[in-house]
């Protein structure tokens, strides 16, 4: 059964930094492309960005290019999303995303 349990939100003050990570099980990890998506009070769930099963292949939508970098260590089947520099505009809940699934998600809030 593939299970996806993301962790690392938290409140932060906006310019502030978050690593949030996503511990996958139930399938090769390393072979699957892997996206975290957020969904904003009263929105429609964004993509933010994904990986190729390597790692070589990385994109980012625009909204969070430049801050936001997303990596693997494919030993651990892990998942991170590093966020620096955050803005009000990120408040969301984080979800990552492979084969098909979704985790719980873990809340972010950018906040002073």
């Amino acid at each position: 059964e593939v299970q996806l349990v993301e962790s690392g939100g938290g409140l932060v003050q906006p310019g502030g930094s978050l690593r949030l990570s996503c511990v996958a099980s139930g399938f090769t990890f390393r072979n699957a492309v892997m996206s975290w998506v957020r969904q904003a009070p009263g929105k429609g769930v964004e993509w933010v960005s994904f990986s190729t099963g390597d790692g070589a292949t990385t994109r980012y939508a625009d909204s969070v290019k430049g801050r936001f970098a997303i990596s693997r260590d494919n030993a651990k089947s892990t998942l991170y999303l590093q966020m620096n520099n955050l803005k009000s505009e990120d408040t969301a809940v984080y979800y990552c995303e492979g084969m098909g699934r979704r985790g719980q998600g873990t809340q972010v809030t950018v906040s002073s």
